[in-house]
């Protein structure tokens, strides 16, 4: 069933984009961080680890898009010094968007996060949450590695899968060297 509901995401069926549409004039009047009951794609948030039970909670994230907005200068400056536009990130908005719900959640520990919809201003990710101090996720063999104190502030350290992507740590082998262990050990990469 998984299968499909994917399938589907990936073919942009018209009549899925519609309902898409629809939702997104609900989502723009919701605050930025705005917590759900239930994941809006289950197959995505199940790759990731959700489980339909107690001390899970699912989040959608609002990110803007595009580049910094940046005050121009009021002092005279060559156009290309203003340093007011391309000026971007170095973290993808999915980590940002992570990072946020995180802040507005602390005692929660983000598990990773999934992309939902986007329009022309704004960008829309699930982020899937888990109480490291709920008794079912401690009795849970497969969860309760979360409950560990070395996973506090994951999501700061880069260690979702989206961080790790940002990171540059999906490469392997010759070339990827120098992107291990941290992020500052080598110095950040221009992106």
């Amino acid at each position: 069933m998984y299968k499909h509901i994917g399938e589907l995401y990936a073919s942009h069926d018209k009549e899925l984009k519609a309902l898409i549409r629809s939702r997104l004039i609900e989502w723009r009047k919701e605050p930025a961080t705005h917590r759900i009951n239930r994941p809006t794609r289950i197959d995505r948030a199940r790759q990731i680890g959700y489980r339909a039970k107690q001390g899970f909670i699912v989040v959608r994230q609002r990110v803007t898009r595009g580049s910094r907005r940046k005050p121009r200068p009021t002092m005279g400056r060559k156009p290309k010094k203003m340093g007011t536009v391309k000026i971007t990130p170095s973290r993808s908005r999915q980590w940002i968007a992570e990072e946020r719900t995180s802040r507005k959640y602390p005692n929660l520990r983000v598990l990773g996060s999934y992309y939902i919809a986007e329009d022309g201003k704004n960008l829309w990710y699930e982020i899937i949450l888990v109480d490291p101090a709920h008794p079912a996720i401690q009795a849970d063999q497969r969860i309760n590695w979360i409950c560990d104190s070395t996973q506090k502030g994951r999501v700061f350290r880069g260690l979702t899968p989206s961080g790790k992507t940002s990171r540059g740590l999906r490469h392997r082998g010759t070339g990827a060297e120098k992107l291990r262990p941290s992020i500052r050990k080598y110095g950040r990469r221009g992106k």
